[in-house]
């Protein structure tokens, strides 16, 4: 008597970046066979070159900030000079070691996604990948002959290929004095007077960072303010600490051009004004990785941007392909990704499926102080689009934030009209990506302000402003 055994699902991953690497961890969990083809090493841009080694320059940045502000709380430091009376020491940062230690840290990262991807079963092919239909994929491991090319038929595939620094004709980065947000960790010294271009997020987040470390920062925006779109109070605080700290911000100022310099580089903005720096980072955003890789040919959409159009379960145009992380046209952000692939294969592999609701994304800004949001925002309550009630509590009142000298910030709580539902929320504050979780729950889960009220905050803590906020829009039933 013949027997007949089902097939392994067959999944194929395009780029092994959060996305990807979810999408490979949760096919190989339920069963299917997987196939991961990366370029440069699992994690992607988001582990090599972006978020992990952005993020652990701004936690250096963090430290050499709270020393500098540990007097404040009465925390001096003196070292004895010649004559033996106290001398203040100025406070230095190695960039060196700062760059070597968090490209370390960001192959270590690498490598043991790596080796958890092997571990459960998954095949990664270092190589790169393109579609050749809508059920198969050619990888190119590097070689010229023949044999230098794998096909991979998969009954999915997943496409997580990222995003590159968009490069403007007239300030073309040189990874020397002119850099792209990847090419800033070859510096060897803090520079001495930094040119950033653009004001979103990462324009925002590396001016932050280098002033903190000690370089004189000029932040080009072409906007009224710092960080468009973005929360209008959050936004008015950031920049209100940058000018404050020594920053120099141009609003509604564009940069038409930067050139190198015999020893530094020259920014000259549209209305014919010059900056001069010592060094010049482009934070004017990013474009998909999607050009070349067969998309076209095997039927998937694309956006006039070249990003993949995708649905609320990461499908595109074609039912076998699904598309995660900023390739494709939902938010451009690593835990978005994440979600993105696993949602992907479940979809694929016909397990239950919660469509990613953006709106219930939390994000943040890793500025000093960071920014994190959720859900919807004031402008759209204001607008009209969303229904809400507004509630914003400074945290210089909290007790907490007195007793560790934090002078800026504070939380902001949306709830829907008449039924108290947490609909959004802001919080300006240190580590506000870790405060914002109760309310991103509360979004979630649909809680009530009296629900969130109702919970029991640390006394004293900086969460204990959120069940404030909470309580004081109390609904009277």
């Amino acid at each position: 008597m013949a027997y007949e055994f089902e097939r392994k699902q067959r999944i194929a991953i395009i780029g092994g970046g959060p996305g990807g690497y979810e999408a490979a961890i949760t096919g190989a969990q339920m069963g299917a066979e997987v196939t991961v083809i990366e370029r440069v090493g699992v994690g992607g841009s988001a582990v090599l070159t972006d978020v992990v080694p952005s993020k652990t320059l701004i936690a250096t940045a963090e430290a050499a900030n709270a020393i500098g502000e540990a007097a404040d709380l009465g925390v001096q430091f003196f070292t004895r000079g010649e004559s033996g009376r106290p001398v203040r020491p100025d406070i230095a940062v190695n960039l060196a070691a700062v760059n070597q230690r968090l490209l370390r840290l960001a192959r270590q990262q690498s490598e043991d996604m790596k080796s958890q991807l092997i571990k459960a079963g998954v095949s990664v092919i270092q190589g790169d990948g393109r579609l050749d239909g809508p059920n198969r994929v050619i990888v190119s491991t590097g070689g010229k002959t023949s044999t230098d090319f794998d096909e991979i038929n998969a009954d999915t595939i997943v496409v997580s290929v990222g995003a590159s620094p968009r490069i403007l004709p007239s300030a073309k980065p040189d990874g020397e004095r002119i850099f792209s947000w990847t090419q800033l960790y070859s510096l060897k010294e803090t520079p001495e007077h930094l040119i950033v271009v653009g004001s979103g997020v990462t324009g925002a987040e590396f001016a932050s960072a280098f002033r903190a470390l000690g370089s004189n920062v000029t932040l080009i925006s072409s906007r009224d303010q710092v960080l468009p779109g973005e929360d209008a109070d959050a936004a008015r605080v950031i920049e209100d600490v940058f000018t404050r700290n020594g920053m120099t911000v141009l609003s509604k100022s564009r940069a038409s051009s930067v050139e190198r310099t015999a020893d530094g580089v020259i920014a000259t903005l549209s209305d014919g004004r010059t900056v001069e720096g010592s060094h010049c980072l482009m934070a004017v955003g990013a474009v998909p990785n999607t050009a070349g890789i067969g998309l076209d040919e095997a039927g998937v959409q694309l956006t006039d941007s070249g990003h993949i159009r995708v649905n609320r379960v990461a499908r595109t145009s074609m039912p076998s392909i699904y598309a995660a992380g900023d390739c494709s046209d939902f938010l451009p952000l690593a835990s978005v990704a994440s979600m993105q692939g696993r949602t992907a294969v479940f979809h694929a592999m016909g397990d239950a499926v919660n469509p990613t609701e953006l709106r219930n994304v939390a994000s943040n800004i890793f500025t000093q102080p960071e920014i994190a949001t959720v859900g919807w925002s004031q402008k759209q309550i204001e607008d009209g689009i969303a229904q809400g009630e507004i509630y914003k509590l400074p945290l210089a009142s909290n007790p907490r934030a007195k007793m560790m000298g934090i002078k800026d910030g504070f939380v902001k709580l949306f709830a829907r009209t008449g039924s108290g539902t947490v609909i959004g929320g802001v919080i300006v504050a240190p580590r506000a990506s870790e405060l914002i979780l109760p309310i991103a729950i509360a979004v979630e889960h649909r809680l009530t302000v009296d629900q969130v009220a109702r919970a029991f905050a640390v006394y004293p803590s900086l969460s204990d402003s959120i069940t404030d906020a909470a309580r004081a829009m109390h609904i009277v039933n």
